[in-house]
């Protein structure tokens, strides 16, 4: 049986994987045609002329991929109330058709929520890199996450 995670299984510190992904061809055109229809994201002659060298994914579609690989990774199996935003989202390098998505979520830090008991924020630095170990996006968010015992919650 798989883990199931509640507020109180994050702490400062504490990594969880992200799920794998290839990102293929047609699915960065079916993308950018949808949008964001630029042509580095909808040819590979297009994407080899820009400065991104090759067919690439918009930034918009890896935050997209990142979201999914998150939520299979271990989001799904959480207690998760969803999130107030986003406060850092980078695109480092190109996504490149072909190219195999992996990496992290890291606990930054964690607190309970005065006006919402049960509910405790937990602040994550996310982290996807490439097959070559490449940095490809960092990302900072709040999550809203409910209590496994919010009878015991301490402000």
């Amino acid at each position: 049986m798989e883990e199931s995670y509640a507020f109180e299984d994050f702490e400062a510190g504490r990594s969880f994987p992200l799920a794998t992904r290839i990102v293929t061809a047609a699915e960065i055109v079916e993308f950018a045609s949808e949008f964001d229809p630029q042509p580095m994201h909808l040819t590979e002659q297009a994407g080899k002329e820009s400065i991104l060298g090759g067919l690439s994914a918009s930034g918009w579609h890896t935050a997209s991929l990142f979201m999914r690989m998150m939520f299979d990774g271990w989001l799904s199996r959480s207690s998760s109330e969803g999130s107030p935003g986003i406060d850092v989202m980078e695109w480092k390098k190109p996504v490149l058709a072909g190219d195999t998505l992996s990496g992290r979520s890291i606990v930054l830090e964690t607190r309970l929520l005065r006006t919402r008991p049960g509910i405790g924020l937990i602040r994550f630095r996310h982290e996807v890199e490439n097959q070559r170990g490449e940095l490809v996006m960092r990302g900072e968010n709040p999550i809203m996450m409910r209590l496994r015992t919010p009878q015991g919650a301490k402000l």
